[in-house]
């Protein structure tokens, strides 16, 4: 059984930085990213609003992000230690959410999600 989990939410001041993670195991064993999914992305939820793409890191280094957060936000991978990472720069309060990773296997269609980790900034 595959499972995602991010971390590293909190509550910050406008203006400031946060570095979401998320890890993956497979039958409670780490999961090698690269091996397993040929895509990840990271996804945000404000209350009342839809979930909304945010940031796609691919297999090869291409990474994509939504108009809101391009040139503050920055996807990356640790490909030695399993960590899809999430920096958020020059925070604002339109950015609180629950922020969510996911994979997209490359085997299968089969996509799998974390659980979300929370993010508020304070104005």
């Amino acid at each position: 059984q595959v499972q995602l989990v991010e971390s590293g939410g909190g509550l910050v001041q406008t203006g400031e930085s946060l570095r979401l993670s998320c890890r993956g195991t497979r039958n409670g064993a780490r999961l090698h990213l690269l091996g397993w999914y040929r895509q990840m992305n990271w996804y945000r939820q404000a209350p009342g609003k839809q979930r909304e793409f945010i940031a796609t890191f691919a297999n090869g280094g291409v990474t994509n992000y939504a108009d809101s957060v391009k040139g503050r936000f920055t996807a990356s991978r640790d490909a030695v230690n399993h960590i899809l990472y999430l920096q958020m720069n020059n925070l604002q309060p339109e950015d609180t959410a629950v922020y969510y990773c996911n994979g997209e296997a490359i085997v299968g269609p089969g996509v799998d999600w974390g659980q979300g980790t929370q993010v508020t900034v304070s104005s």
